[in-house]
């Protein structure tokens, strides 16, 4: 018989009021206010940086994760890393519960000089399991505007990290986002090989 995989926290397939309740209580609006000094950040996909925080932001609510801390870090996961000598204290300050979300942003946050690789095996090896969930998120964002992106160099190799660095994140925290995330991958391989990019990379 073969594994049986347990959820790491309950979710419901819809919202239901208790949880509708416990987003109302929520004040996102300081951290959207603040993630907007992303707009003008674009992505290689197209569109901009903010909207990867809200998109990241509503992945975390589709998957039933009514976490205020988490959320609102969603909403600035990217700006001490994208916004050049960012005031850290601006998060910290944004309200009582802005030391906690700095914290899990400063967990997600690749600092400046430092591997790719080695920024996602210390996630891995000491993330907590809200930095882990929200890396999650992340990435099924990034893979999502990976079908708009037309390198197929970068295609690949973004798939490959996705499976040697976060496939493992997501199995330990949330197996449904796992599944996901191999969907996801698989398409855009499928994508490479349907374009013809395995055999020009053999010729």
């Amino acid at each position: 018989m073969g594994k049986s995989y347990v959820m790491a926290t309950e979710k419901p397939l819809q919202m239901d009021t208790e949880h509708m309740l416990q987003l109302k209580g929520i004040s996102l609006a300081p951290y959207m206010q603040l993630s907007t000094a992303l707009i003008g950040k674009a992505r290689f996909a197209g569109g901009n940086m903010f909207r990867h925080q809200m998109d990241t932001m509503g992945i975390l609510i589709d998957y039933g994760y009514i976490d205020s801390v988490l959320l609102k870090a969603a909403c600035v996961h990217d700006l001490v890393e994208d916004v050049p000598d960012y005031d850290v204290n601006l998060i910290r300050n944004a309200d009582e519960e802005g030391e906690e979300v700095l914290k899990l942003v400063l967990e997600v946050t690749k600092q400046k000089g430092q591997l790719k690789g080695d920024y996602l095996r210390g996630i891995i090896k000491n993330g907590s399991h809200k930095a882990k969930v929200l890396k999650c998120a992340d990435r099924i964002s990034n893979m999502i505007s990976l079908g708009f992106v037309t390198s197929a160099e970068f295609i690949e190799r973004y798939c490959d990290e996705t499976e040697y660095f976060i496939f493992p994140i997501a199995l330990a925290v949330d197996y449904n986002m796992y599944q996901e995330l191999i969907a996801l991958v698989a398409s855009r391989r499928q994508y490479l090989e349907d374009s013809g990019y395995f055999d020009r990379k053999e010729d």
